[in-house]
């Protein structure tokens, strides 16, 4: 399997998601002013600040070269990972529902949280068990989710809810404690805690690997 990785002016967590990727395939990173995804079986859009944030937190990258290919890549079935800022992207960029909005509190969170499986039907969650607990960091300022009552109606009743923070673990207010979506199709996934940050027993987990290892055993299946 080979993953791509997205890499946007500002972006500061390319190189760990390009590890952690590195870890279940192959592993090569995709510039942003390129369109080339030839050869890519998975794609992640990852954190940081792309394009400084300016305007608003994804805003600017959306209309990047490379996202027009993305979109296609999405429509077409293929698995994208959207990792806090890319996770802001792909909602600007329309590709998953929603927004991702100041933090309650106004304060820049870095913290280890748990969430909640809620949903196995995106390739990055699938042979995972609803219900079951995974430690992963969060760091961000910009990642309350929020969606209008009849869209946030829709995500729960088709599954798209994947990952939700376990009870007191909601570091920013995010309605019905959403930490990651999907889009109706459930390749594509977005979250704001940091699988990446996750995948070594020396941070002190290796649930993050778990994502990565799911989309790499959901490729092999089909």
């Amino acid at each position: 399997m080979t993953w791509g990785v997205v890499q946007f002016p500002g972006s500061c967590d390319e190189r760990d998601a390009l590890a952690a990727a590195g870890l279940v395939g192959e592993a090569r990173m995709l510039w942003h002013d390129d369109d080339d995804l030839d050869g890519i079986d998975a794609v992640v859009v990852p954190g940081g600040f792309s394009y400084g944030d300016y305007l608003r937190a994804g805003a600017l990258a959306r209309f990047s070269r490379l996202m027009g290919a993305l979109a296609a890549f999405a429509q077409q079935g293929g698995p994208v990972l959207g990792i806090c800022n890319g996770f802001q992207v792909l909602c600007e960029a329309h590709l998953l529902p929603g927004a991702l909005l100041t933090n309650e509190e106004i304060r820049f969170v870095c913290r280890q949280v748990d969430v909640v499986v809620e949903s196995n039907r995106s390739p990055f969650t699938a042979g995972l068990e609803p219900g079951e607990r995974l430690s992963i960091p969060v760091k961000h300022q910009q990642g309350r989710y929020f969606a209008p009552d009849d869209v946030l109606d829709e995500l729960e009743s088709r599954g798209q809810v994947a990952l939700r923070y376990a009870a007191g673990h909601n570091p920013n207010g995010s309605v019905h404690d959403i930490a990651g979506v999907t889009n109706e199709a459930g390749n594509v996934l977005g979250l704001m805690p940091h699988p990446e940050h996750a995948v070594d027993e020396l941070t002190g987990s290796t649930d993050g690997l778990k994502l990565f290892s799911a989309a790499a055993a959901a490729a092999v299946a089909t």
